[in-house]
């Protein structure tokens, strides 16, 4: 089974997070949920970065906010597809700063970015990513999708 890590910089990252790990356990999806600090663990982020893949992790989603240079550090060490959730913090610049932070990555080091507290969108590219090696995580999608387009209909309806 595919598994899908959600990593943050600090708890106060959860309830933003929460998102995530929401929809990948609407998907069934198998994950596994940490803290780690680029600035306060980098042994741990080290760590974590280097070994993911040989624990079945597939896809990698990284929240932080400030600086936010926790999903950018992971992907400069892993070989998995991370995607950077800005997390709009306490010390932030409007969430622009962790924006940036996770968008502007150098040639070679990709980070997908969703939006400024964007994990449930996280959470959907993950299970695609997944989806593309798995039909039962495939037809979830579709269904999710399917889900989406009937609920605009029925709001429509309600006019």
């Amino acid at each position: 089974m595919s598994k899908v890590a959600i990593i943050m910089g600090s708890k106060s990252d959860m309830p933003v997070m929460q998102d995530a790990i929401d929809i990948l356990n609407s998907f069934d999806i198998e994950i596994e949920v940490d803290i780690v600090s680029a600035h306060r663990t980098p042994e741990k982020l080290y760590e974590f970065s280097k070994n993911a893949h040989n624990r079945g992790i597939k896809v990698i989603i990284a929240g932080a906010g400030g600086a936010a240079h926790l999903p950018g550090m992971v992907a400069s060490m892993s070989p998995l597809p991370v995607i950077g959730v800005p997390v709009k913090s306490s010390n932030s610049i409007d969430g622009w700063d962790s924006v940036l932070s996770i968008l502007q990555m150098p040639g070679g080091v990709p980070v997908a970015t969703v939006a400024l507290n964007g994990a449930k969108n996280a959470g959907i590219l993950a299970a695609q990513i997944l989806g593309c090696s798995d039909q039962c995580v495939l037809d979830k999608i579709m269904v999710y999708k399917e889900g989406l387009k009937a609920k605009v209909i029925d709001s429509a309806k309600d006019l």
